[in-house]
């Protein structure tokens, strides 16, 4: 997106993580690095674009590694998945639900039926497991 507002076509969105996911390979830490020198509207295209995958944002944002079956549903999410939002898991009868509101990340815990909890930011996701923790 331009600062007019103006999203960037896809092809050139396409050409920048084309080229990113080039220099960093499976990297993620490296990524996540690149990823913040982009101009904040192309990175936030991109963290929700079909371009990237759940996985690669998941790290971005939290810089942390989820057990390995998290891990691999992410990786098989397009991060445009994130706008909805996508289960990372169910812990205790509780749904952790990681989501992109307003180009945050939002982790919710839920029990299937209402919302008990969200948290937002970088450490929404620890926030949400050490509620979970506490709660059970």
């Amino acid at each position: 997106m331009d600062p007019a507002g103006i999203p960037l076509p896809f092809l050139e969105l396409a050409g920048v993580a084309d080229g990113i996911l080039g220099e960093c390979g499976d990297d993620e830490e490296l990524l996540a690095q690149r990823l913040e020198t982009l101009p904040e509207s192309i990175r936030d295209e991109l963290l929700v674009s079909d371009l990237l995958n759940a996985w690669q944002v998941f790290f971005y944002f939290f810089r942390t590694w989820p057990d390995a079956i998290v891990r691999e549903r992410l990786e098989l999410e397009p991060a445009s998945v994130l706008v909805p939002g996508v289960v990372l898991g169910e812990i205790e009868l509780l749904d952790l639900i990681f989501q992109i509101k307003d180009r945050q990340p939002v982790v919710t815990v839920s029990d299937g039926d209402k919302t008990l909890v969200t948290f937002s930011g970088p450490t929404a996701y620890r926030d949400a497991l050490m509620y979970i923790e506490s709660t059970f």
